[in-house]
């Protein structure tokens, strides 16, 4: 027993033995003052710099939002002009149309002067006058229109006086007579049913496959080959043939066409062979 109560005394000592180290008074004393110091300034520079941190981003984000109300300011200004530019480009579409419109309808007219103004015996010398190279730029300028799927939009939907015109002169020129004249205005019509309006417009005029019957014995190569080509359109749509078909078949000049796919000019050659296999579908009907 007394033995354990030594022991236990012991342990208690070592349990609260301090250790003390030996520092000179003038090193605490400096310790102490450094401690002191930074005590008072060390809140000081945290804080200040703490502040200073508040302060630029205050600063940043009075700048962010002036900057986002720029940006909103602007994207209403840009959404005002874009307005207005396609309210100006539809007034602009709108006055072309307005123009467009009464430059066709004269170029009908005009055409029309012309043909009517036409002799029989009219020389050479005669088609090479001012008054017929003024008449083949505008119809010039009727196929470059109808060279774009725009342009042939717009004649099917707003110019068809001058479809009607074109197919209608077309009919009133005798063979072998103003072929250029001719030739434009049948590339015209081609381009014009590359639009499936436009072919459905063209094919269902009254006198359309006469017309074609009529040009194919022109004795010019160019008007026989664009007449051809006008005749294919029909052929290669299986809606329009379904409409036209039956008058096709009664009424083909089937010996014409073989006659053409003998021609010396190989365009026109090529052109018949190829219409002759189209021809067919008539023989699997019947």
């Amino acid at each position: 027993m007394w033995r354990s109560a030594g022991l236990a005394g012991d342990a208690q000592k070592a349990e609260t033995k301090e250790e003390f180290v030996k520092v000179r008074r003038r090193d605490l004393e400096r310790l102490t003052t450094e401690v002191m110091q930074l005590r008072d300034f060390l809140p000081k520079i945290v804080n200040g710099d703490i502040l200073g941190t508040f302060q630029k981003l205050d600063a940043i984000e009075s700048n962010l939002e002036k900057k986002e109300e720029e940006i909103e300011q602007l994207r209403m200004d840009c959404e005002h002009f874009r307005a207005r530019l396609e309210t100006a480009q539809a007034d602009c579409m709108r006055e072309k149309k307005s123009k467009a419109v009464k430059f066709f309808t004269i170029t009908a007219q005009t055409m029309e002067s012309f043909v009517k103004s036409l002799s029989e015996d009219m020389k050479q010398q005669d088609l090479d006058s001012e008054e017929n190279q003024f008449v083949l730029a505008l119809a010039g300028i009727v196929t470059n229109v109808a060279a774009l799927a725009c342009g042939r939009e717009f004649l099917v939907s707003s110019s068809r006086e001058l479809l009607d015109t074109m197919m209608h002169l077309l009919g009133d020129m005798k063979p072998g007579l103003c072929n250029k004249f001719k030739v434009l205005m049948l590339m015209s019509l081609y381009n014009v049913s590359i639009n499936l309006r436009g072919l459905k417009y063209i094919s269902e005029s009254p006198g359309f496959i006469p017309l074609l019957w009529w040009l194919l014995n022109d004795p010019d190569t160019e008007v026989c080959l664009h007449a051809l080509r006008l005749l294919q359109s029909v052929l290669l749509e299986p809606e329009v043939l379904a409409r036209s078909g039956a008058e096709v078949r009664e009424t083909l000049p089937f010996q014409r066409i073989v006659a053409l796919s003998q021609s010396r000019n190989a365009e026109l050659q090529a052109l018949a062979k190829e219409l002759l296999e189209d021809l067919k579908i008539f023989e699997y009907e019947a």
